[in-house]
């Protein structure tokens, strides 16, 4: 067996019999005014209505590939079509250099980008690389036992949008990545299970309907945002639902991978999701000849950024990990990270310093990258046999960043993909002072909520409270030198009727006592007082 395989490979060697790999662009769409007349034919009724409240007008991307152009692509002989792309009007094909080369003849085909850089006679796009790492109005307030995984979720305050009630119900995540096995079995996803929270998914490796199989990163990126295991594990976004897509054959490294991901991201549009989370990175790939450049990570030039740039121009948000090759010689974020709309996310410790390994900025084109920051090292998730442990990596950063987008999300269901972004990039840290390591910064979603309520320069940290008008908790942000103080309510004819001590780590308030009506604020801390009114509803 051993001389069949040698034999095999020294024959490969031979160029005329290789196998490579392309993408073949077409010239037209055809039949378009069809589907604009019908459009519940590319798209469901949730993804037109997503498009309605973001004022995104359908356009030729949404038009299907014409069958009969794959059609004539899949006579050709030596061609396989791997995947396919509406929205780049492109196929992914595999067969020999000549096999490839005699589609160019076809009056259907605009280009072929060879994945081999130097079989391209001008370079056009640049191949993909990928980093692996496994590295409702307030009524009530919800209380997780959040066990060991509080960390991670307090450090970006969203434990605070998920006491207002606001925990990813109504929104929906799709999730790339390698596999899922275990989701469909294992305790911590019981609880998604039982709520049928897991709405359908696709292995686009394998172009199987079973999606519970392949590795198990993906299973426990998911159990980030919607892993529930009270005091051990509760995820960024518990009652989220979701969509589970592999796209990644972790046998391997080749950029049909970037293609998968992009016929998936058109799959997530298609179904009306909301926010997707790519825990994937693509820069190096088993044949060096396909190869990523820095110089491509310029925000236009892979397939799989181009991609996302469009997925982001169809309304959702893209959530993607940095990467993990801070501590290598070629440190930089890899594609689709250093995607203009992407929301990048890198890794911090949970003292919120940076971790070594988290891929740093900027794009080559210049652009702060990472976006924000979250904790990647020591994250608490779970494995696809519900064994809770901790793990490393910006693969787990982003979906803990991810689940918390959607819970944003739902306390703002009429703002834009935009303006949901730029809350949580404007509430981060470092927001006035990024740099290339941090972005940035870390995220504060308190903030970015009172933001969205409209609190005024929200982002320079001043004291406010809010939410304000509040039923039953209210919850205090400060600025940075801001420690611990005195929270008083009083009627309106003085009379103090409150009195609680706040610190960073407790700054929330419980309303529950107080009549409706209004009432004076002030907030005493350092020598300093910040009042206001209070309305309880």
């Amino acid at each position: 067996m051993k001389k069949i395989v040698l034999f095999i490979l020294f024959f490969s060697c031979f160029s005329g019999f290789a196998q490579e790999d392309a993408w073949v662009y077409f010239k037209v769409k055809n039949n378009s005014q069809s589907y604009f007349e019908n459009p519940l034919l590319m798209l469901s009724q949730r993804a037109l209505d997503r498009r309605t409240k973001q004022n995104i007008i359908l356009d030729s991307k949404d038009i299907p590939i014409d069958k009969s152009f794959i059609s004539q692509i899949k006579t050709v002989s030596g061609i396989t079509v791997m995947a396919q792309s509406k929205w780049l009007n492109a196929l992914y094909v595999r067969g020999t250099q000549e096999s490839i080369n005699s589609l160019k003849a076809l009056s259907i085909v605009d280009r072929v980008d060879f994945a081999n850089k130097t079989l391209n006679s001008t370079a056009r796009f640049a191949t993909e690389t990928k980093i692996k790492s496994i590295s409702k109005v307030l009524e009530t307030q919800i209380d997780f036992a959040y066990g060991s995984s509080a960390n991670q979720i307090q450090m970006v305050n969203g434990d605070n949008l998920h006491q207002q009630n606001y925990t990813g119900s109504g929104k929906i995540i799709a999730v790339m990545d390698a596999g899922f096995p275990g989701v469909n079995t294992a305790q911590p996803f019981q609880r998604l299970i039982a709520n049928n929270q897991i709405l359908g998914g696709y292995d686009f490796v394998n172009k199987s309907a079973d999606f519970y199989t392949g590795d198990s990163h993906g299973t426990m990126v998911l159990s980030c945002m919607g892993g529930y295991k009270e005091g051990s594990l509760i995820g960024t976004a518990p009652d989220a639902s979701y969509y589970l897509f592999r796209t990644e054959d972790d046998s391997s490294e080749n950029p049909v991978e970037e293609s998968y991901w992009v016929e998936a991201a058109e799959k997530a549009d298609s179904l009306g999701v909301d926010v997707i989370n790519t825990s994937l990175g693509y820069f190096e790939f088993d044949k060096t000849s396909y190869n990523h450049t820095y110089a491509e990570m310029d925000g236009k030039t892979t397939f799989m950024t181009r991609g996302a740039e469009i997925a982001f121009s169809r309304g959702m948000i893209i959530v993607v990990s940095a990467g993990n090759e801070g501590e290598t010689s070629n440190p930089y974020i890899g594609a689709p990270a250093d995607g203009i709309s992407v929301l990048t996310v890198g890794a911090v410790k949970s003292s919120k310093t940076v971790t070594s390994f988290s891929s740093i900025g900027p794009s080559f084109d210049g652009r702060i990258k990472p976006d924000v920051m979250a904790q990647g090292q020591a994250v608490v998730l779970s494995d696809e046999s519900g064994v809770i442990g901790t793990a490393n990596g910006t693969s787990f950063s982003s979906p803990i960043t991810a689940g918390l987008v959607a819970c944003l999300w739902q306390a703002f269901p009429d703002k834009t993909n935009q303006e949901i972004k730029d809350l949580i990039i404007k509430s981060a840290d470092r927001y006035t002072v990024p740099n290339n390591q941090y972005g940035y910064g870390i995220p504060d979603f308190s903030l970015a909520l009172s933001g969205g309520l409209g609190v005024k320069d929200f982002y320079k940290k001043d004291i406010f409270l809010y939410p304000n008008p509040a039923n039953n908790l209210s919850t205090v942000s400060f600025s940075d030198n801001f420690d611990d103080g005195i929270f008083r309510v009083y009627s309106i004819l003085g009379q103090k009727i409150l009195e609680q001590t706040i610190t960073r780590e407790l700054p929330s308030i419980s309303l529950k006592n107080l009549q409706a009506g209004m009432y004076i604020y002030t907030i005493n801390w350092d020598g300093n007082v910040s009042s206001g009114k209070l309305i309880k509803q």
